[in-house]
């Protein structure tokens, strides 16, 4: 299986390609560059587009421009190519990268995206219990989750990435592409202030 990931959900953007388990390139960008991202994979493991045989794109949460641009990519990308595409959440990602880490994103408004019981939740980061925490949200917070006892790596530390190879490993349930939806946990910031 040779698979395309991607996840835009944060403010640094992930690509892999994947094949049979083995990872054969990552690129890190930003949102609006994930397909130029994922070209410049496809060239330098020498593959064509053709032999994509899935997609698989992280849902969030997270921004809620940088997920609709990844979901409409990889829509374009399916449609085209006739893949099949699976979603995988951003948080889910982002622990597999870091085991026994409680992943913590950036959701804006004084507030984080992260894992309660398993469960994606949005909360301040006063409410973030946890022994080691990984993410924007960890490194933007720091010293507020550092004060509750958590240990955060350095800023520059990969383990702060959602890293698109965990999205492909996580990968399943692959189907049509429209089947894919992004995870919102609150009203996006526009339509809140109407």
């Amino acid at each position: 299986m040779l698979t395309l990931a991607f996840d835009t959900a944060t403010s640094v953007a992930t690509a892999a390609l994947v094949g049979d388990g083995t990872v054969l390139g990552e690129r890190v960008s930003r949102a609006v560059a994930v397909l130029e991202a994922s070209d410049d994979l496809l060239r330098e493991a020498a593959v064509e587009r053709t032999d994509l045989t899935a997609l698989a794109v992280g849902t969030g949460p997270g921004s809620f421009t940088g997920l609709r641009l990844g979901l409409a990519a990889a829509r374009g990308l399916a449609f085209a190519l006739d893949l099949q595409v699976a979603g995988v959440s951003t948080l889910d990602a982002l622990a597999a990268g870091a085991p026994g880490a409680v992943p913590v994103i950036d959701a804006g408004r004084r507030e984080v995206f992260t894992l309660r019981d398993g469960e994606p939740v949005v909360c301040s980061p006063q409410e973030v219990d946890a022994v080691l925490c990984v993410g924007d949200g960890a490194v933007r917070y720091r010293s507020v989750l550092e004060e509750r006892g958590a240990e955060i790596p350095p800023d520059k530390d990969e383990r702060h990435l959602p890293r698109a190879r965990f999205h492909a490993e996580l990968a399943r349930d692959f189907g049509p592409a429209d089947n894919v939806e992004p995870l919102y946990l609150r009203v996006p910031d526009a339509e809140q202030k109407k």
